[in-house]
């Protein structure tokens, strides 16, 4: 039998692939995420009733139900209505709508901390409803939002790993499968945790510099 060393250097491949489809879901996710959760946001906003309403239930749906249960709904529930996903699709979809939901009570702090002066000096401008949110709100309530968008983000990573329970083949479920083959449960587990940890840790050096950036336009802006 080989060495702990050796056993790493014969598994990082297999666990490198496995990370590499996290990365790609993660990633993915997190960019839908976000254009949902500002959709959701602004509709949770909107001087319509309806709209409201539509936001509000989306959010409490989705928020009050276990994720790992809408990966189910999604794989194995719509292909009874004639929508089948690859499991690559549905763990995506699932994690995209899951996130949104907690990204549009982030965004939603965000656009009702925006100055009414700043809206008002917009409009002042002869700027339109859209133009008005485009260039002035929404920037501002992004930059407001970023910290706690950012625990949403690392959240989505870690909860990425959920989506190998309908055959996705990314970390957690190549881990677990060269586990079954070799029954080496500490180095396996032990390299997937290292592995995990330098997904969040980029990903939270990457909002840092996202952050840092938005902060100095907009000083820049406010020259």
């Amino acid at each position: 039998m080989a060495g702990p060393a050796q056993f790493w250097v014969d598994a990082l491949p297999t666990l490198l692939r496995g990370a590499l489809l996290t990365l790609q879901v993660s990633a993915l996710a997190i960019a839908l995420a976000a254009a949902v959760g500002v959709a959701v946001a602004a509709a949770r906003t909107a001087p319509l009733p309806p709209l409201r309403w539509l936001g509000a239930a989306y959010v409490e749906v989705f928020r009050n139900t276990p994720l790992l249960v809408q990966i189910f709904f999604v794989f194995f529930g719509l292909p009874r209505v004639g929508l089948r996903l690859s499991p690559f699709q549905s763990g995506l979809l699932a994690l995209s709508l899951y996130t949104a939901a907690y990204n549009a009570e982030v965004f939603r702090a965000g656009l009702e901390a925006v100055p009414r002066g700043l809206r008002e000096a917009a409009a002042a401008l002869g700027l339109s409803g859209w133009q008005r949110f485009r260039h002035v709100v929404l920037p501002v309530a992004v930059r407001i939002s970023l910290p706690a968008l950012g625990n949403n983000f690392v959240a989505l990573v870690k909860n990425s790993s959920l989506v190998s329970a309908i055959g996705m083949v990314e970390l957690t479920f190549v881990a677990r499968d060269l586990e079954a083959w070799t029954f080496r449960s500490f180095e396996v587990y032990g390299m997937a945790t290292l592995l995990y940890l330098a997904l969040v840790l980029l990903l939270v050096w990457a909002l840092r510099n996202v952050e840092s950036r938005a902060l100095a336009y907009l000083r820049v802006r406010d020259r």
